[in-house]
């Protein structure tokens, strides 16, 4: 058999034998182009106003995400040689030299990385369009399927792939080249080894590494730049901590119990968990640590794009918002190049009152997140009807004698629907009556109110203090970029003139969303997919490297009498207990993480679907899905192959 020859057969063998390695490395390639094509594409650069940042962004993602598939490649197949060690042992055995094999390696490794950027670079293809159609969506612009592929990402995904592949094979190579035939025929045999040897220091290591993740833990929760570090390191600590006691305490734990070691198929379980836990301990923190950051990263890429979503549909509900606070209160700037310039279906102009006293402001004071009022703000009915009119919602009954309506946030329904005391407005005494909280744009101080708003007849709002002057409009079409920049500057000019004036506009506000969820949130479910399929394929290697002692171990139980459907049973639950282990400590540490951080902003921007439960389930969901399809590959496959017909 020629060289050539044999590497392609060692290849095709590589790829057969480690399947779900060779999976994940095309998911890279095609994860890596799509990102590129993000970065290089005209569309979309244009449609961000800001390509420098774009290209920034998209760049630090990638260099992170090669380093991530770098260490992958490198552990992958690093691990590879030490399993095939008796085969290359052979080799040089028959008469090839170690540069020859270390070659006959490397050609191997990169034939599989070859084809593996061949096909991620035609599902990379297929997946940018996805990406394309999403970000488009978010944009508002219509979205034409059309299949190409660009050359610019081709080239920069074949560069970082080349990097990925020469640094995962540069050491393996300088390793092969050195090393003698006895090296590499027990090189498989080298294991981690159990590092707390002792019963005492693994109960003392055990009980510090709980008291070290409850800490952490707490100082996370923290959000101080310092405290979080410290809390970061001390989670780190825990985690390796747990992972070296409980593979080296698990064993002491049965002799101590002896009953529960021959109770069912303890003994089996946990025999086959701690033989491979004790080699693997280590690795086993570091995989939990990376998937405490993928779900950290995905986390907080949702919290901060529901941020972001939630500011700017309160803010946003109006096509055209202008709020006018200071001594000079002028719309004419604004109105006369509203009406050469804008097309407008429905407009309004009218002022924003205050009632001088501070009843719901001081009733609300530990539910209420305030600034830019300071006294309970007011509108006329008639102004009420026409913004409800403008923003598209339905009509509702105006308030009747002595009556006020109150309009609020979702968030402060609660205690304002049982607010039963009469309201002072100015010098009349008015009952709270109907209660709505549609969004009406009261996120600032020169809004519709700061969470809330009382609604009076026209004839008691006469007389009061006029906090700002305010329009709002609903347009024939979205405003363009140009439209907005042009209002802003007038907005600016007014400022000069002792006047704060707050410009928002519908289309811009969205855009503006859009931008940052391209240039932030895109990138880090980048990483943490990467760092979630990286994490779990690691893993799968692992486990699925034990085949062959599965196959003799459970032909052996087949003979000593143990049917088939228990020996699927233990092998399920040991797959269990294998991936259960390094996930659960992740999902405590993470979830608390991202809980929190969802908890920080202003009530009333995270609810619904960006609420902090419902980041939480998303982000968990996301991670076990992935998780379960790597899991339900590797159990089919080991089940197939180790249980006996």
């Amino acid at each position: 058999m020629t060289y050539c020859k044999l590497s392609l057969r060692n290849a095709r063998r590589q790829a057969r034998d480690y399947l779900v390695y060779f999976v994940t490395m095309v998911l890279a390639a095609a994860l890596l182009y799509t990102f590129n094509a993000l970065a290089v594409s005209e569309e979309v650069r244009f449609l961000a106003a800001g390509s420098a940042n774009l290209t920034l962004m998209i760049a630090l993602g990638s260099l992170a995400v090669v380093c991530v598939f770098g260490w992958l490649a490198a552990y992958s197949t690093r691990f590879m040689l030490s399993r095939r060690g008796r085969e290359f042992g052979l080799y040089l055995l028959s008469g090839l030299t170690n540069r020859q094999v270390a070659r006959l390696f490397f050609l191997e490794n990169v034939t599989v990385g070859a084809a593996a950027l061949v096909l991620g670079a035609a599902l990379g293809g297929l997946l940018w369009q996805l990406l394309r159609a999403i970000v488009l969506a978010m944009f508002a612009q219509p979205y034409h399927f059309t299949l190409e592929f660009s050359l610019p990402a081709l080239g920069r995904t074949g560069l970082y792939f080349a990097l990925i592949y020469l640094f995962a094979l540069r050491r393996s190579r300088k390793r092969l080249r050195k090393m003698k035939i006895c090296d590499l025929l027990y090189f498989d045999r080298q294991n981690e080894g159990a590092v707390l040897r002792t019963g005492a220091l693994r109960r003392l290591v055990f009980g510090l590494s709980l008291v070290l993740g409850v800490i952490g833990t707490c100082l996370l929760l923290q959000m101080s730049a310092y405290v979080a570090l410290a809390g970061a390191l001390c989670a780190v600590l825990a985690l390796f901590g747990f992972f070296l006691s409980f593979a080296s305490g698990v064993p002491a734990f049965f002799d101590r119990r002896p009953a529960r070691k021959y109770r069912g198929q303890s003994l089996l379980i946990f025999r086959s968990l701690t033989a491979k836990l004790a080699s693997m301990g280590v690795l086993m923190a570091v995989l939990s640590v990376v998937f405490a950051a993928t779900l950290i990263s995905e986390g907080s890429s949702s919290v901060l794009y529901g941020i972001m979503k939630g500011r700017t549909a309160e803010a946003a509900c109006f096509d055209l918002y202008i709020g006018i606070e200071g001594e000079k209160q002028d719309p004419g700037p604004y109105l006369t190049y509203i009406g050469e310039n804008i097309p407008v279906e429905r407009e309004r102009l009218y002022q924003v009152f205050l009632t001088g006293k501070t009843q719901l402001q001081d009733y609300l004071k530990d539910a209420y997140y305030n600034y830019g009022y300071d006294s309970d703000p007011v509108l006329r009915w008639s102004d009420y009807a026409a913004l409800r009119s403008i923003a598209g919602y339905p009509e509702v009954e105006p308030p009747g004698p002595g009556q006020c309506l109150i309009h609020c946030m979702p968030y402060l329904a609660g205690p304002l629907g049982s607010y039963q005391e009469a309201l002072l407005v100015g010098e009349t005494s008015l009952s709270p009556g109907g209660l709505y909280t549609e969004r009406l744009s009261q996120s600032y101080g020169t809004a519709n109110g700061r969470g809330y708003i009382l609604v009076v007849s026209d004839e008691a709002a006469e007389r009061l203090p006029v906090h700002h002057l305010a329009y709002a409009a609903k347009t024939a079409q979205p405003m363009t970029a140009g439209q907005y920049e042009a209002l802003a500057g007038l907005a600016g000019v007014e400022r000069g003139r002792e006047n704060y004036t707050f410009v928002l506009s519908k289309a811009h506000e969205e855009a503006e969303v859009a931008a940052q969820a391209v240039l932030v949130c895109f990138p880090l479910y980048y990483l943490a997919l990467a760092l979630m399929s990286t994490a779990v394929t690691i893993l799968t290697i692992q486990q699925l490297s034990e085949t062959e002692r599965f196959r003799r171990q459970f032909t052996l139980l087949h003979e000593l009498g143990m049917d088939r459907r228990e020996m699927a049973r233990a092998l399920g639950r040991q797959f269990a207990l294998y991936y259960s282990l390094p996930a659960v400590p992740a999902v405590l540490l993470a979830a608390s993480f991202i809980v929190h951080l969802a908890m920080m902003p202003e009530p009333g921007v995270m609810v619904g679907w960006n609420s902090p439960g419902a980041i939480v389930a998303v982000s968990l969901g996301v991670f076990f899905l992935i998780y379960g399809v790597y899991i339900l590959l590797a159990y089919t496959g080991m089940r197939r192959n180790v249980l006996p017909n």
